[in-house]
């Protein structure tokens, strides 16, 4: 199906799928999902893909209704080993899309074509299960978080603004 959802099957994750119809017109791909599949704007994440001040790509996974807080994602890097520097800034779009594999509104934490230093936020921890992209716009993979950062080898960290 996608390579997201082939990585939970060969893991052995216990996930759901859940398809809804994008809307082209749509101006938050998290916040549709959210409400095209009738669940809790915080119980959905979204993948975002930031580049260090070294030109490192790293992911974010947070709450489609919260905004990064670069300072804190570049800390939490840094503070737990995952990678070396003292500022973020979102990545190019064409870079993100080709060292995923996935389009924009679309990018999937799980299945990238190289698998890049991933942050959760900690209210991910919160909730039983989360949803995060399945790979294509209108598809999201539903699982537990502790699930999502063990196959990610992710750390949870506070990376959103108040």
């Amino acid at each position: 199906m996608t390579p997201a959802i082939d990585l939970a099957k060969k893991r052995n994750l216990d996930y759901q799928v859940h398809e809804y119809t994008h809307d082209s017109n749509a101006v938050s791909f998290g916040l549709e999902a959210a409400e095209k599949l009738g669940v809790a704007v915080t119980q959905v994440f979204k993948t975002l893909v930031v580049t260090t001040d070294t030109g490192v790509l790293a992911v974010a996974i947070l709450p489609v209704d919260k905004t990064l807080n670069f300072k804190k994602m570049a800390k939490a890097l840094s503070s737990n080993k995952l990678l070396s520097c003292k500022k973020v800034q979102m990545a190019d779009p064409k870079q993100v899309e080709r060292s995923t594999g996935y389009v924009l509104g679309g990018v999937s934490p799980l299945g990238q074509k190289k698998r890049l230093k991933t942050v959760i936020d900690s209210t991910a921890q919160d909730q039983a299960t989360i949803y995060v992209s399945g790979g294509r716009r209108g598809l999201e993979i539903e699982l537990p978080p502790a699930q999502l950062a063990a196959t990610l080898d992710a750390c949870f960290s506070d990376i959103t603004d108040e």
